[in-house]
Order: structure tokens, then C-alpha cells, then sequence
């Protein structure tokens, strides 16, 4: 789009350069008619004379016009390149193309669930993919309806992946108001099989009688679905579908599959029904479903799509109908066209009694696996251990892949410059866990980097994988859009003022965590030769761009102190919120300066720049390069560390805490105003923004998470009182401590569970949170066993804290089937927010485990 509008921008010039000759050539025609009549001998020895003479001064003239317009204005290239920057990729040979990342490893991760939005979707790793998914009809208050995209109004009892293995292997158990259903996925590579092999899906539904209407619930129907991306037509494996006679459900063929079939295998007396549709459009399947089963229904009275297809379809959907229980095989059969493709034995082994054998021994290699790497035996009851499981299985069940365009947003000088809000990023994938399937399903990068503390852990390919992907994102800047929402489908959940990324904001760089852990398993050697070897060729093909995205942060979001930085993007004007939003620090409405300015000093983002620094740092000499660049993070590392600095800018004596810093008032309060407007009669109310005294440069003194970094980075000394102190405001039930956790912001704050609009109720000012009391538990834990006067304390504190969160997570997994995304400390620790939210509070599990970074 881009470039169409610098090609018009060109053309308009040059037509624009045409015209004036031609105005100056009729003006100059006029004086030599008058000549003509007087002497015509001379008439035509001037008129060529003229001619030339006209035409080279036109010339000379359009020159001397052009050089001056450049003389005084850059050239539309220059203004292109302006343009242009922030959507240009970064310089450098992306991180996909290392060779550990093609071959056996990129075939093996080619399929899998990675449609995190759905209840049950798989597709590969290629922007337009053939994929498939699940639909099926549930009760609701008396009613029908489609259970197809995983929606928290669905109300569903329970759904997640309880085992998944990121690669193979998964088994989801949904529970809809006394359905159970069950899903199973299997992917396997036999001979024969074409790129990425054959995959099958167990579909498996009981039912509770005594909680269902058997009018409504007697029959079971449920709609496995197929579509190809690319537009490639389908075609049935017969008009009339009939499992007696064949398992055949549809067939197709792709350029990076070859020939492929779907089959059916069932034991139970099924019924199928099909419709077919041909669309570009597929993040609307559910409602194209619906419509058509409701348009039959109305004509023959039948819950039961038509049997009917649009010319050349490329999706095909099928009605599966029968009496709970119910049970059916779908199996996907790839390079079914290849002389040696033993396709029936191959659907054979995916299918029936193999198929149950090959899930079984799948179920116990990922118990054993769970088992090996977090060994949780003597450390928490089963009850844990089986919500611990959960935790792991959904985070690697909902990792997805996705593809599409970022939405940019321009600064507002551009925006005056060219008359455009947005521009688009590159087209670009993104293969990533996403926090929320229901809500947030899709990349977000502050929280990439916690969950990469677990993904690493069990996986380092696919960890490695996922970071590569997001920093391949990376712009000539060395910037990272912060929220990645890529394709129609992802966009489809998101409201449309929420999709534009602005380049000038950051987000807390927390990959550095997971590099963090993989450059000290490296240097310890506790990884195998093979992984060693794959983490330091990553690490030195990804130092480039780690560099570019240090630098970023370090000269955009640098304060006016030495050592001091502040997260760019908050509203300085506006009238509406209590305290201005910090979005880009990931704490959204976390109390922060009152009047957002370029005074302001924010102690959370000095702290991961930190971490950022003594990471890179740590890399540079893994990877050898110690020279000035080493030496420089090195520096940067001892400055961000450098106690009595930190104390100069952020501690507050008198409290005993740190903070942020900036132009600040505590009388700032939200009240009703009366509204007139033009188009009613009567007067409205609104909550608008009231400063009763002028703001000043201070400490912001609020305590919560952000007092704590300080703290959670270990930047304190074991043996200084300021230690004390901090553990006091910890463990403090009139500040941050309740029976389930840390609060996000101190009872004793002013803002404390304070709306900061009419429509935005708290969120970071007052919850509980995992991502943040995982960091405090690792801190706690360090000090436990560093020596100093406080060791004890910080040993009690951590092990009271713990049990805390544990017992927490765990009683609200049984009673409601979910992790959250946040607990709430007003009633007795309840989950709240969006669910489930296995996203950073899968961290339960390395708190069970007692698995912490290094600090």
C-alpha cells in the first residue's frame, strides 16, 4: 500500500511539471503571429530560433525550480525513508533461517493446535495452511447454540489441555454443563507420509443424565470442519457419506503436502451430514455454520446441514450425529498420491485400537517427563501436582502460529507530514504462547518472556523457536511491537482502537529472563552437547539484533538523570483518567506520576534494563566477544547497580521504600460534571479528572510491585537495614500481605482499588498477580540462603508466601476448573479476569517446583 502511494505521489509531480510548459508555450505563441504578418522570410528563421531558445530556458527554468524545492525541502525519497523506517525489518539474517531451525526440526513442529482461539483447531507452520477444527452444539438457558471460538460467555464448566507436549501430543477436557468432552491429538511421521505426516484427532463425549434435558441433549451433534487457505478446492469422498461403506470424508492436494485425505473411523451408529462453502473469509466459520443449519432447519424441520456445496468449495463441514456416548477417530492422511504411500496401513495405526494404544504410551511419556524435570514428589500434595500438570499442558497447548500485517500508528508530526494515521508492518509470522485463549489469544511480548521461564525448561527448541520468531519482528530501530495481532482471525478478537502499535513505547523486555537462564544452563554445562551448541549458534546469530533492541531502549527511553529511564506513551493531556495509563510498562493502571512529563524516573524499567544489561553482558562473554562492546554492558550493568544511586533517585528515607519520581499531586480525584450537548435537550454526566493542588517533582509514594524491583532484582545487600525494610512492607497485612498472595498496590495507597475511569475498574491497584509474586518469591528465596542478618526472616517469609499461592491456585483450579489471570484479595483470594489464564500464571508450577532464576 506503501508503495503504490510513493508511485502516485511521483506521478502527480511530473504531470504537475508538464503542465506549466505547455501554459508558457501557448503565452509565447501570441507575439510571433504579430511577427508573422510583417515578415514571413524572417517569420521562419525566428520561429526555429525561438523554439529552441523557448524550449531551453522552459528547461533551464523547471532545473533551477527543482534544485531550490530540494534546497529547501528533503526530497521525496528522504521523506519516504522517514516514512518508511519504522516498518523497515531489521538488517540483519533472521533468526528462522539458522539451520537448526529448518530440517527434521521444522517438519516435526509443522502441524499441531496451533489455533488457541478455538476450542479444538490445528493448522502448520505456513501462512496459508490448510486447517481443521471442532464445532458442536451446546444447551444454554433452554437454547442451541455453537460452541466453535473459546468464549467466556460459553460458560463452560471447565476446558483445557490438561496434557500437551508441544509437539505430538495432547488431550483437552472440556466440561459443558454435563458434557464431557474429551479430545485427543496425535501427530505422527511414518514412511510413506508427506511433509509434516499424519495427524488424528479422538473425539470422545459422555454425558451426565442426571444434569441434561434428554429432549435437548439426547443426541449429540457435533461439526469437524476442513479448509484450505489458499483457495484449493475440496472434494467429498462421495455424495452420499456412509461409514459403513467408507471412511472417506474429503480429499485434496497441496504444493507443500502433496495429495492428502481425511477419514472417519467410528464404532458407533453416526450420522453425516455435509455443506460445503467456497470464502477467503474464515474467521467468521462459525456464524456461515449456523446460518446455513438454521436456514434448513426452517425449510425440513431437521437439526442438519443440506448436504449441499458451493461450486469448487474450500471448506467442507461435517454434521457427526449420534446417541451419547460417542466416539469417533478422525484421521489426516498426507502424500497420499506417492507410489509408496501404504496409505490404508497408515490410517489404520491412527485409527481404533492403535490409535488408543499410541495415545496411552503418549499420556505416560509426558507424565514421565513431568515427573523428571520439576520432580514435584516431595514437595507438594497430588492436588497440586495434578493442577501443576494442567499449568504446563495448556501453556504448550496454547501456543499458536499466526500470520499477518501489525497495524502502526505514526507520530503525530508524520501524521501532519502525510495526511496518514497508520502504516503496515511487513507481512510476518509469529509462532508463540499466548496468555488467554479466551481473551488474549495471541502474542504479547512482556509476557513471552515469563512464559518462556517454563517453555525452556521443558523444551529448549521449542523455546529458542518462539524467541527467534519474535525477534525476527524486529524493526531498523531495533523496536518490537508490543502486541502482535496478525491475521483476520486474531484481529476478529480484538477491538479495532486496541490494534494499532505505536513505535515510540516500549514494553518491559522480559525475553531477557529466558536468555538469562539459557546462558547460565550453557555456562554450567547443564544442558546436552546438542542444546549447548543450539543456544550459543542462536545467541550469536540473535546478539545483533539483542544489541539493536538494548539500544532502543536505552536511548528512547532514557530519563534526564544519569541512570534514570521513563516508559514514553502516556497521555499528558488527558481529562478522563485518575492517573495517567502506563500501558507500555505492562502494569497498565499502576500509579505513576499524577502529570506525565520528561521529568519522570520509573523505577521498574531502570530495573529490567538492568537485568537486560548483566544479560547481555553475561552473552558477550559466552560468545568470547570480550571487547569494548562487553566491557560497555558491563559498565551499564555496574552503573544500574550501583546501590547508593539507586538510593539517590528512588528511596524514600522516611517510608522505607522506593519509588518512582516525577511531577506529582495526591489531590487529583474523579468527579461528575454536568455535559450539555447540541444534539438532546437534556444535560448528561461524565467523570472528569479534578487537580485541587498544583502538582510538584517528588517521589511517587505509592507502595506495590513497582516498590519492590529493586527487591526482586536483588540489587539490595544481604546485610543492609534497607533490606529490613523492604521484608516489612512485605509481610505487612495493612500493605501488601493477605493469606493468597501480594497485593499489586497497598491497602494504605490512595489509588488503592480506585476506577480509573468511569469504565475501567482496577486492575494493578490492588490484585493479585503471579508473574510479580513469582519474581518476589525468587528474591525471597535468594536472600533465604545468602548470608546476612535477615536470612531467616526472608526464609519464613518465603516459605509462608509459597504454601500461600500454591494453596490459592489450587483450591480456585477445583472449585472453578481454571487458572486466572488474577485473584482477588477482597474475596478470599477468587479468581477473577480472564480465564483460563495459563499464560504467566502457569508460574504456579515453578513455584511448586522451587525452580527460580538466578539473580
Amino acid at each position: 500500500m506503501t508503495g503504490s502511494g510513493s508511485r502516485k505521489t511521483t506521478r502527480s509531480r511530473i504531470k504537475s511539471a508538464s503542465n506549466n510548459v505547455d501554459e508558457d508555450d501557448q503565452n509565447n505563441r501570441k507575439p510571433i503571429k504579430k511577427i508573422r504578418n510583417r515578415d514571413p522570410n524572417s517569420i521562419k528563421i525566428m520561429n526555429v530560433n525561438l523554439k529552441y531558445l523557448l524550449g531551453f530556458g522552459i528547461f533551464a527554468s523547471i532545473l533551477l525550480i527543482i534544485l531550490i524545492y530540494h534546497l529547501i525541502q528533503p526530497n521525496e525519497g528522504e521523506k519516504q525513508v522517514e516514512k518508511l523506517r519504522v516498518i523497515t525489518p531489521f538488517p540483519a539474517p533472521k533468526l528462522m533461517d539458522l539451520e537448526q531451525f529448518q530440517g527434521d526440526h521444522k517438519e516435526n513442529l509443522y502441524w499441531g493446535t496451533y489455533r488457541p482461539h478455538v476450542y479444538l483447531g490445528i493448522r502448520s507452520r505456513t501462512p496459508r495452511s490448510l486447517i481443521a477444527g471442532l464445532m458442536w452444539i451446546g444447551v444454554k438457558d433452554g437454547r442451541y447454540v455453537m460452541r466453535h471460538i473459546c468464549e467466556d460467555s460459553d460458560e463452560l464448566s471447565r476446558y483445557g489441555w490438561t496434557h500437551h507436549n508441544g509437539r505430538d501430543f495432547g488431550r483437552q477436557v472440556i466440561v459443558d454443563h454435563g458434557m464431557t468432552l474429551t479430545t485427543d491429538f496425535l501427530k505422527v511421521k511414518g514412511e510413506g507420509s508427506g511433509y509434516g505426516g499424519d495427524w488424528a484427532v479422538r473425539i470422545d463425549a459422555q454425558h451426565d443424565k442426571s444434569k441434561l434435558d434428554e429432549e435437548l441433549w439426547g443426541t449429540g451433534h457435533f461439526f469437524f470442519y476442513v479448509a484450505d487457505e489458499e483457495g484449493n478446492s475440496l472434494r467429498l469422498g462421495r455424495d452420499k457419506l456412509d461409514t459403513h461403506d467408507s471412511s472417506l470424508l474429503v480429499y485434496g492436494s497441496r504444493k507443500d503436502i502433496g495429495d492428502w485425505e481425511l477419514h472417519t473411523d467410528s464404532k458407533d451408529n453416526m450420522e453425516i451430514h455435509y455443506s460445503g462453502f467456497r470464502t477467503p473469509h474464515f474467521h467468521n466459520l462459525t456464524e456461515l455454520v449456523l446460518g446455513t443449519l438454521g436456514a434448513h432447519a426452517r425449510r425440513v424441520g431437521l437439526l442438519q446441514l443440506p448436504d449441499s456445496s458451493d461450486n469448487l468449495p474450500n471448506i467442507l463441514v461435517f454434521q457427526m450425529s449420534a446417541k451419547f456416548p460417542f466416539r469417533t477417530d478422525v484421521a489426516f492422511i498426507s502424500g497420499t498420491g506417492l507410489k509408496r504411500s501404504r496409505s490404508e496401513q497408515r490410517l489404520n495405526s491412527i485409527t481404533g485400537d492403535l490409535l488408543s494404544n499410541k495415545l496411552i504410551e503418549k499420556q505416560r511419556d509426558f507424565e514421565d517427563k513431568y515427573k523428571a524435570l520439576f520432580n514435584l514428589t516431595d514437595k507438594v500434595e497430588s492436588e497440586s501436582a495434578t493442577v501443576g500438570r494442567a499449568a504446563i499442558g495448556n501453556l504448550l497447548g496454547g501456543i499458536g502460529y499466526f500470520y499477518g500485517q501489525s497495524k502502526i500508528a505514526l507520530t503525530q508530526d508524520l501524521r501532519r507530514k502525510y495526511g496518514e494515521d497508520f502504516v503496515s508492518y511487513w507481512p510476518a509470522e509469529l509462532y508463540t504462547a499466548v496468555p488467554s485463549r479466551s481473551f488474549f489469544p495471541r502474542g504479547f511480548l512482556w509476557d513471552e518472556g515469563f512464559h518462556q521461564l517454563l517453555i525452556c525448561r521443558w523444551d529448549i527448541q521449542i523455546c529458542l523457536d518462539i524467541i527467534g520468531h519474535w525477534l525476527d519482528l524486529m524493526n531498523v530501530d531495533g523496536w518490537i511491537p508490543r502486541e502482535q495481532i496478525l491475521g483476520a482471525e486474531a484481529r476478529s478478537k480484538v477491538p479495532e482502537e486496541f490494534i494499532p502499535q505505536h513505535p515510540t513505547n516500549g514494553n518491559p523486555p522480559t525475553l531477557f529472563l529466558a536468555l538469562h537462564d539459557l546462558v547460565r544452563g550453557t555456562s554450567r554445562n547443564i544442558f546436552t552437547t546438542t542444546e549447548i551448541n543450539e543456544v550459543s549458534s542462536f545467541l550469536d546469530r540473535a546478539f545483533v539484533r539483542l544489541e539493536a533492541w538494548f539500544h532502543w531502549f536505552n536511548s528512547t527511553q532514557s530519563g534526564k538523570n544519569v541512570g534514570s529511564y521513563y516508559w514514553h506513551g502516556r497521555d499528558q493531556a488527558t481529562i478522563r483518567e485518575l492517573n495517567p495509563k502506563t500501558l507500555s510498562s505492562g502494569l497498565d493502571d499502576y500509579p505513576r506520576a499524577s502529570h506525565p512529563d520528561g521529568e519522570e524516573r520509573h523505577l521498574d524499567l531502570r530495573c529490567w534494563m538492568l537485568r537486560a544489561a548483566d544479560c547481555m553482558s553475561s552473552i558477550t562473554v559466552l560468545l568470547g566477544k570480550q571487547n569494548d562492546l562487553g566491557k560497555e554492558y558491563q559498565s551499564t550493568a555496574s552503573l544500574l547497580s550501583n546501590f547508593e544511586l539507586l538510593n539517590q533517585l528512588h528511596f524514600d528515607d522516611v517510608a522505607g521504600a522506593y519509588f518512582d519520581f516525577g511531577n506529582h499531586s495526591e489531590k487529583v480525584r474523579l468527579a461528575w460534571r454536568q455535559i450539555e450537548t447540541l444534539s438532546s435537550n437534556h444535560a448528561s454526566r461524565e467523570l472528569i479528572r479534578e487537580v485541587t493542588e498544583r502538582p510538584q517533582l517528588r517521589l511517587v509514594p505509592h507502595i506495590g510491585y513497582v516498590s519492590l524491583f529493586p527487591f526482586m532484582m536483588g540489587l539490595i545487600p544481604s546485610s543492609s537495614p534497607i533490606l529490613e525494610k523492604q521484608l516489612n512492607h512485605i509481610s505487612n497485612r495493612s500493605t501488601l500481605w493477605t493469606d493468597y498472595g501480594l497485593l499489586s498496590l497497598a491497602k494504605s495507597s490512595t489509588l488503592y482499588m480506585k476506577r480509573n475511569t468511569e469504565h475501567d475498574p482496577p486492575y494493578w491497584r490492588g490484585p493479585i498477580w503471579m508473574n510479580m509474586n513469582y519474581m518476589i518469591l525468587s528474591a525471597l528465596h535468594h536472600y533465604s540462603i545468602e548470608d546476612g542478618p535477615y536470612k531467616e526472616r526472608a526464609k519464613t517469609i518465603y516459605g509462608e508466601l509459597r504454601q500461600n499461592l500454591i494453596r490459592n491456585v489450587v483450591d480456585n483450579y477445583f472449585k472453578t476448573g481454571y487458572l486466572w489471570e488474577q485473584y482477588d484479595q477482597k474475596k478470599k483470594g477468587k479468581g477473577k479476569g480472564a480465564r483460563p489464564f495459563t499464560g504467566w500464571t502457569s508460574l504456579v508450577l515453578l513455584i511448586m517446583a522451587e525452580a527460580y532464576p538466578e539473580i
